[in-house]
This record gives structure tokens, sequence and C-alpha cells, in this order.
């Protein structure tokens, strides 16, 4: 399936979003949350963030953008002014390493996943937790043993929170509490030697699309792991998200990746969308 390339020579597009008909996602490296409008591509900065690599972004159920600030374990939110205030310290939860992704329930619950070890230091992978920060901005871990978490999602009914272990080949999903607990941990999916799943999005038919950076493409895939559709770029694919007028938009961001430097090339990233079969479903 083709393509459409909607920006070019981003530094390093991440963490997907549809919300208030535009695009937004996290342009890593040049420090901003952007917000693409996929008619005419312009674009407008909606928030600077106080680290180059990694944040991601949600919104709390007031409104707020939700901003995980990786280096410094510390969730920021933004204030009415424009400004990034503190939301939640996790340095007291998550021992090392940085947080990266971060999805909201409908109770209010920002999970957060990431920490185990410090991939920027070049240590060597290490299991990290979830965290749940409630509404009233206490941290505690709910889940443990991720191997390398990354994009997450909850189903419409907040019953289930599916995880993507980039390292482990799998998505994994876990009940969840009135509480933010997390229970009945279960392998969702298992993608097959090879793959390396990262950001990921809901469709209304049950499936879930995961990017894939070393593959250079997005997958859609049913509880299980049957592949239902592929969409091939010509460069790592880091997140991928549904939306458009019709939910039925996948949006990727994607960039060339430097194997030796282990990094993205400067100004290679992209947003592209390609037509899928579903409409976007759940959160984010």
């Amino acid at each position: 399936m083709s393509t459409a390339t909607i920006l070019d020579r981003l530094t390093f597009p991440e963490s997907t979003r549809w919300r208030d008909g535009r695009l937004w996602l996290c342009n890593w490296l040049a420090s901003e949350i952007l917000a693409v409008d996929p008619a005419d591509g312009r674009t407008e900065v909606m928030a600077t963030v106080p680290v180059p690599i990694p944040f991601c972004i949600d919104w709390l159920l007031d409104g707020r953008l939700l901003v995980t600030c990786g280096g410094e374990r510390k969730l920021l939110a933004q204030a009415g002014d424009g400004t990034l205030e503190s939301y939640a310290d996790l340095t007291g939860v998550v021992a090392k390493g940085a947080i990266n992704e971060v999805v909201v329930d409908g109770r209010g619950h920002a999970f957060v996943n990431g920490g185990g070890y410090d991939m920027m230091a070049g240590e060597d992978p290490a299991p990290g937790p979830i965290v749940c920060v409630t509404p009233d901005g206490v941290a505690r871990e709910v889940a443990d043993g991720i191997h390398f978490g990354n994009g997450m999602a909850i189903t419409p009914d907040d019953s289930t929170l599916i995880v993507a272990e980039s390292h482990a080949a799998r998505l994994t999903a876990f009940a969840i509490g009135e509480d933010g607990s997390l229970g009945d941990r279960r392998v969702w999916a298992d993608l097959g030697e090879g793959a390396a799943p990262d950001g990921i999005c809901l469709d209304a038919d049950g499936a879930v699309w995961y990017a894939d950076v070393p593959n250079q493409h997005c997958v859609r895939v049913g509880e299980g792991g049957e592949v239902l559709q592929v969409v091939r770029a010509d460069r790592g694919c880091f997140a991928c998200m549904l939306g458009g007028t019709d939910g039925q938009t996948l949006f990727i961001a994607a960039a060339e990746w430097d194997d030796d430097a282990g990094m993205v090339t400067p100004e290679t990233g992209q947003l592209l969308a390609a037509p899928a079969p579903a409409t976007h479903h759940g959160r984010p």
C-alpha cells in the first residue's frame, strides 16, 4: 500500500496522536510538540519541552496536555498560559533510565512505561516497569518486567491496557482495575522473531496497528498475532495513529535509522499517511 507524505525534514518524529481535527506529534531533538493539519501540512508548535529526547504526550481528562519528561522521569502538564508545569515526579518509583510512553484512561489514570536501563548511556537492555499516576498525582508501580516498553493503548471500555514490548517482539495485555492496578497479564500477540513493535493504536475491529523501526513498516494484527495488513515505508516507522475526518487514515512517524550511530539520521523524519480499513478506537 502506498503512502502520502504530509511533512518532511522533521528531526525525529514520535508519539503520534489525533485530537481536535489535527495530528499531533513529538519532534524529538527539536524539543517541540507539533500539531499538523493533514489537509495542507500547516504546522503549529504547541509546546517546547525542556529535554531533546525522549518525550511523549497524551491528555488529562480536564483537557490539559500531559508530557513525559524522559530522562528527568517526570510528568509535566500544560497550564492555561502554555507553560509546562510539574504534574508528577516518578524518580522515587522508577529507579533509573528514562520514562517513555504515556496513555491516560477514562478514569484519569496516567500509565507510563520505560526505565530499567539507560539506552542513551549504552547500557545492556533490562526490563522496566509500568507506573500508574492517579488523578491526584500519586505514582506507583503496577507492573514490571516489561522488555523495552514502547507504545500503549487502552480499549474503549477502559478494561484493557496493551503495551508494545520492543525487545520481546510481542504485545502484552493487562486488565485495568478501578484504582489503576494492572492484573491478568497475558500475551495479546506474539509478533514473531525479528519484530520490534514501537508506537501502537487500536481500531474499531479490535485490531492493533504497530510501527516497526528495523523492518520499516507498520503492521495491523489481530489478537493472537494474525497479520491483517502491512504498510511499508522506505525508512524506520516509530509510531502510528489512526485519525482523519473519518478516523480511517493511518498516520506514520518515520525516519532513517543509523544502526552504527544508534540514532536517527538528522532531518530525515517524515509524517506519512495511508488509508486504513477501520476507524480509530480507544485511547490514545
